[in-house]
């Protein structure tokens, strides 16, 4: 396994933003080492975490020795600039493809390879490509009908930021309507990242990274799509602590109701 995480991997990145994710690391390194059809260098970012979570990611990894995992040490705060770093580490080291998620999520065995599939220019040809979301229930975070509600919430979130008319304000220059990518189930080519600008090196009580970054595709780019077929397990440690609405404001405006919106 390299020491360097710039040591020159896969074409194919996946790039996971942490803060103090020493209890669900593991489950995601073993998530990402079971993807199929697929060869991935995994790039761990470590955003000053205070409880080992590099250390426990790489202990992670040792138990999957076909597994390209590396960590990254990102001393800002701020998950637009941990994963900016990580962007830009995978870039440096020969990545043409970028897909990221979270510290707490499980991606599909399929997850990679159909987001990857289309990125590459004989797949769907896409820069910047968004995927499916499913609720966990193995994390107590979630009751059994989170399994129904949260796909027709987010099916219905998605339609409405689709269309909303301050996320399509026509003298901002987009050339595609805007796309719900979270941070947590996206994918984007290196040229693309490159030129847009990438992350906004900020932290998540300012900005969304993830919508800030659509916003910066969409004006150089019209290759923008979803790939349902493409799902990542997410943690419900949001709700859980703020409630489905303040949950629900927090992704539509921005705002969870608490002075402390980052759970991580």
């Amino acid at each position: 396994m390299p020491t360097d995480p710039q040591t020159p991997g896969h074409d194919t990145w996946v790039i996971v933003p942490c803060f103090n994710e020493a209890n669900w690391i593991r489950g995601v390194v073993d998530a990402l080492a079971a993807q199929v059809g697929i060869e991935l260098t995994v790039l761990v970012i470590d955003n000053a975490s205070t409880d080992g979570t590099g250390d426990i990611a790489l202990e992670a990894a040792a138990a999957h020795p076909g597994l390209d995992l590396r960590v990254l040490v990102e001393t800002e705060k701020g998950t637009g600039c941990a994963s900016d770093s990580g962007a830009r580490c995978a870039i440096a080291a020969g990545a043409t493809r970028i897909l990221r998620t979270d510290g707490d999520c499980l991606p599909a065995p399929t997850w990679a390879a159909r987001m990857a599939d289309s990125l590459h220019p004989d797949g769907g040809g896409l820069d910047l490509v968004g995927g499916n979301l499913r609720a966990r229930r193995d994390d107590g975070t979630a009751p059994f009908a989170a399994a129904i509600t949260v796909p027709v919430l987010y099916g219905l979130i998605r339609v409405v930021a689709r269309y909303r008319p301050d996320n399509n304000q026509k003298d901002q220059g987009y050339q595609a309507p805007f796309l719900l990518a979270g941070g947590l189930n996206m994918g984007i080519t290196a040229s693309a990242y490159e030129a847009s600008g990438g992350f906004p090196r900020t932290r998540i009580e300012d900005v969304h990274e993830d919508k800030e970054l659509v916003n910066r595709v969409r004006r150089v780019s019209s290759k923008l799509g979803y790939r349902r077929d493409a799902i990542v397990h997410y943690s419900n440690r949001r709700a859980k602590q703020h409630g489905i609405i303040g949950t629900l404001r927090w992704y539509l405006n921005h705002g969870a109701g608490a002075d402390v919106v980052d759970v991580r």
